[in-house]
């Protein structure tokens, strides 16, 4: 077939292999055969709505739905699905010039007038043809009064009139006018479909294609017949006839696919240095980050449709790397790992997408992906707990190094008692070790060994509550001042060790954060253990009960409550004690009466 026309004008290959029947669609099966039981039986419907993406052949197939309809040969007077032979109308259908196939772009025609004007025209016959037909494109964008204005003749059109209507947006359409049509959604199309559909092009066309050109360019069509052909034509042109992959890859600012491979193989195995040199390298010959990580996203989602349905990996749109290598991830890579890695990435690409520094933004989101790659789960940190044992964080390597990488010290109370200690392993790079303790097998408070804590004085007196308090407030740690505040209870303390109970909303990191914080601020290391005793009430607790008392002592006194009966509404909002100069606060002298109290402004209600 040449690719010009008599007047030496370019056809492109999106026009020139558009479908002539409906044994040319690709990708479609299940509406042709609905259409062909219909049309056999002669139950055709009056009006057909056809919804899908662009470039799946939404017009291609109302045009060659029109054919059918009007088809008519020398020895067929009838619809038929079977176009084989081109019938009296065909040509002038397919091209679009037939008197009695009214093609309308509802994007240039919303108003009510130009739907007024078909439904007088509906009342004549057609002029050369069985059937008048109607295909309204993109029909969603009709405006309210033109859909009203339709459903009438839309109802009940003249037995001589059919509708055919296009549309992406499926959702804009009124139910009404919904509920009048036959509806067939159009698919995207697989891409291995599509990959098969170029090669047979590509030979018809005598242009030298590798299989892996193919593959990218049916992945970048999204499902779309126009958009793949269109790209193709892209890609003929940008070879000078010849397309080859490393092209292709140029053009559409691709990465490769075998080096997206092993950028997630690094990212799996935690080596952050690697993976920040592998995703520069592809960023300097043209690799738009964006990109970079939607491939990652898909090889990730590749290796979990393996993991689950082996079959995947037989597709013939896939590289001989994503196959062999897709295979042996999914059997050494856990669900949990590709999941998290699943969300990680899609919350990495919008940011990336709206960052003003994309490039930055890509490679901080690899290393939060190589930091996340072996950390246990929640769940399995639980069931560790459970069991008794201790889980190690190194998942699916137990020896490799984490170069780069540091973490948390996490540490879980056990049922009984457990004792958090300040000293904790330290990496080359300065993170911390993450370690899960195992829970104590006796019920009784656990008790460090003599050798073990040793009763040093320590550089900064530590005597009570109040004093570890005072540390806080001194270090400006205001967070922990009023964790410990609000949740600790004393039950006992000496140099070096603390023994505490817990309120319900204590953090579950307390006890390890009041360990490594006395160790820093007192010179000494400290044991801080969780005891079964109530203990001392918390000091939120001691200074609302210390305010309480005071308040109903003010109450208590003859003036107060004279005044309070004197103001309707008042209220007492704070005591203060009266201190003589020269005497603490709280000091009582031996004139002291409750008299002395003073009344802070009263405030009433509205």
């Amino acid at each position: 077939m040449d690719t010009k026309t008599p007047d030496s004008a370019y056809r492109v290959l999106a026009r020139k292999y558009r479908p002539q029947n409906f044994d040319d669609l690709i990708g479609q099966e299940p509406m042709v055969r609905t259409l062909t039981n219909a049309f056999e039986t002669g139950r055709i419907a009056q009006a057909w709505m056809l919804t899908g993406v662009r470039g799946v052949g939404k017009t291609t197939t109302a045009r060659i739905l029109a054919r059918a309809l009007n088809y008519k040969t020398a020895d067929i007077e009838k619809p038929t699905i079977d176009l084989t032979v081109p019938g009296e109308h065909c040509q002038a259908i397919m091209e679009g010039r037939h008197v009695d196939v009214i093609e309308m772009d509802a994007a240039s025609h919303t108003g009510i007038d130009d739907i007024r004007e078909i439904i007088e025209q509906v009342r004549y016959r057609p002029v050369s043809a069985r059937y008048k037909v109607y295909i309204i494109d993109e029909v969603h964008m009709l405006s309210n009064q033109a859909f009203n204005g339709l459903l009438k003749t839309l109802e009940e059109p003249p037995p001589h009139v059919k509708f055919i209507f296009a549309t992406t947006e499926i959702r804009k359409v009124p139910i009404t006018v919904l509920s009048r049509c036959q509806r067939f959604d159009l698919r995207r199309i697989d891409t291995s479909v599509l990959t098969r559909h170029l090669k047979k092009i590509a030979d018809l066309e005598a242009i030298a294609v590798d299989d892996a050109s193919l593959a990218m360019i049916a992945r970048a069509g999204e499902g779309s017949v126009r958009d793949s052909l269109s790209i193709f034509d892209q890609a003929i042109a940008h070879g000078a006839g010849a397309v080859e992959a490393e092209a292709v890859r140029s053009m559409l600012g691709l990465a490769d696919r075998a080096r997206i491979i092993d950028l997630f193989e690094m990212l799996m195995a935690g080596d952050v240095a690697s993976a920040l040199r592998e995703f520069r390298a592809q960023y300097d010959v043209g690799a738009d980050p964006s990109v970079v990580l939607t491939d990652l996203a898909d090889f990730n989602h590749l290796v979990t449709r393996i993991r689950f349905t082996p079959d995947v990996a037989d597709d013939i749109s896939l590289s001989e790397d994503e196959r062999t290598r897709g295979r042996d991830f999914a059997e050494k890579l856990s669900i949990r790992v590709l999941s998290r890695t699943w969300q990680m990435l899609l919350k990495g690409i919008a940011e990336v997408d709206s960052s003003s520094r994309p490039v930055q933004s890509a490679e901080m989101l690899l290393i939060r992906l190589a930091h996340a790659a072996d950390l246990p789960t929640l769940d399995e940190a639980l069931k560790s707990l459970e069991e008794g044992g201790t889980l190690s964080t190194q998942t699916p390597r137990a020896d490799s190094p984490r170069p780069g990488n540091g973490g948390a010290t996490m540490a879980r109370p056990a049922p009984a008692d457990v004792v958090a200690s300040s000293r904790g392993s330290v990496n080359s790079n300065g993170g911390a070790t993450m370690r899960l303790v195992e829970p104590a097998a006796r019920p009784e408070p656990i008790v460090p060994p003599q050798s073990v804590v040793e009763e040093t004085a320590p550089t900064v007196p530590v005597n009570s509550i109040d004093d570890i308090i005072a540390l806080a407030d001194k270090q400006r740690n205001m967070q922990f001042k009023i964790m410990v505040k609000n949740c600790v209870r004393l039950v006992s303390l000496k140099p070096g060790r603390l023994e505490i109970n817990l309120t319900d909303n204590a953090p579950k990191t307390l006890l390890t954060d009041l360990s490594q914080k006395l160790s820093d601020w007192t010179g000494i290391r400290w044991m801080v253990s969780l005891s079964r005793e109530q203990g001392a009430a918390t000091i939120s607790e001691t200074e609302t009960a210390k305010r309480d008392s005071l308040l109903s002592d003010a109450r208590a006194d003859p003036d107060v409550a004279a005044i309070l009966a004197k103001f309707p509404g008042a209220k007492i909002i704070n005591v203060r004690i009266s201190t003589p100069a020269g005497q603490a606060d709280g000091e009582m002298t031996s004139g002291s009466m409750p008299g002395d109290d003073t009344l802070a402004p009263a405030e009433e209600d509205d």
